[in-house]
């Protein structure tokens, strides 16, 4: 197994954050104006887009060892068969509501040539090692509207983030296929806060960042997110910036200490 083929696998996994594109970008009022038309009840979904590059160390076998890698989103995007992600928010009245939901499967192969003789070889002179990986990750948060004036709001939020990852690694040598395969989870309970600022009647920014782990899944994670928001339509926004995600992972012989950063790009759809 190489370096290479190893570090595709923990790329894969959380690519998600809660609310990670879910701009709250309803056009901003005048501050003399009574914001009574704003409906009690808002929905939005926001299939999203993230060029993240991966740099940490990871062990996705439990027998496997420790590896150093560091991969760009070209790396990344080379082994991926298929990735879908995607966001929903909600608010009634000042409660808001959050979930983010990615999957994920990746291919990483190579083959292997020209193999010397060594004591127990029957003759393998070339192998063919294949490696699967398939990663579910959601995130699910709750929290309250803080803060909610003309033009800004600050919403504090609590919840939890899933991880499942699954991993396959084939080899096929003289004839003879074998293939293991291995997966595990882990939840974090995360805290953190999102503020929504508008600019314009159709521009906002929105930051937001969390933490989480403690413990009790992994040791520790966070994530930042910083968007520019455009509203398009009445029903349609986009929004482009730029997220970061840490997690320190380390159980039962796995490992995932690892950090995504890169580029994001929505498309909003409101309700």
């Amino acid at each position: 197994m190489t370096a290479k083929a190893i570090a595709g696998l923990a790329a894969l996994f959380a690519m998600a954050a809660p609310s990670a594109m879910a701009a709250d970008v309803l056009p901003v009022k005048a501050p003399a104006v009574v914001d009574t038309a704003r409906p009690l009840w808002a929905f939005q979904v926001t299939p999203y887009m993230w060029a993240a590059g991966l740099k940490g160390d990871i062990s996705p076998y439990r027998v496997g060892p420790t590896i150093p890698v560091e991969k760009s989103f070209g790396d990344i995007f080379d082994d991926l068969n298929f990735g879908g992600f995607i966001n929903l928010w909600g608010r009634y009245d000042r409660f808001v509501f959050s979930g983010d939901l990615m999957y994920t499967n990746t291919t990483d192969a190579h083959s292997f040539g020209n193999i010397p003789p060594f004591p127990g070889n029957p003759g393998i002179t070339s192998a063919d090692v294949s490696i699967d990986t398939a990663q579910f990750t959601s995130t699910l948060a709750a929290g309250y509207r803080v803060v909610d004036v003309p033009g800004t709001t600050l919403d504090l939020l609590g919840g939890v983030r899933v991880w499942h990852i699954s991993n396959r690694v084939t080899g096929t040598a003289a004839g003879i296929t074998v293939s293991h395969k291995e997966s595990f989870s882990w939840v974090d309970p995360v805290i953190g806060a999102r503020l929504f600022h508008g600019l314009t009647d159709r521009m906002s920014i929105q930051m937001q960042a969390d933490m989480g782990g403690f413990d009790v899944g992994s040791k520790f994670t966070y994530q930042a997110l910083a968007t520019l928001n455009y509203i398009l339509t009445d029903h349609l926004s986009t929004s482009v910036g730029y997220k970061v995600l840490s997690v320190d992972y380390r159980d039962d012989g796995h490992v995932f200490d690892t950090t995504l950063h890169g580029p994001v790009l929505g498309l909003t759809y409101r309700f």
